[in-house]
């Protein structure tokens, strides 16, 4: 079973026990997060999609720890007019330990190990 959540502008298919790194988000390591954007859930019977998101469907994770990517170079250049910029950027990021998924109350992962 998985589902397809957004956060930070981004789509993400997670399930439950997986890592997922996430865009950064303002929450301390050891922090139960609802994700309450799930646009998809599915199961092994079933299937339900959003429209745009799925009514009562909650991600529910834990923050694992905040880090950065890798810095990438941005470089400026004109060619025969000596303009040349050099800059970097690392983009932070939230890693996420994905707990269960919730529709209606209900935990969609636990019915899943029990059927």
């Amino acid at each position: 079973m998985f589902a397809v959540i957004q956060t930070g502008g981004k789509q993400y298919k997670v399930a439950p026990g997986q890592l997922v790194e996430v865009e950064f988000l303002p929450f301390a390591p050891d922090t139960e997060v609802d994700l309450d954007q799930v646009l998809l859930v599915a199961t092994d019977s079933e299937t339900m999609i959003g429209n745009p998101l799925v009514a009562g469907a909650v991600v529910k994770a834990t923050v694992k720890r905040q880090g950065r990517g890798k810095k990438i170079i941005v470089f400026k250049y004109k060619s025969k007019k000596r303009y040349r910029r050099k800059t970097g950027h690392r983009q932070n990021y939230t890693y996420l330990m994905i707990d269960d998924v919730v529709v209606n109350g209900a935990s969609v992962a636990g019915a899943e190990t029990t059927a």
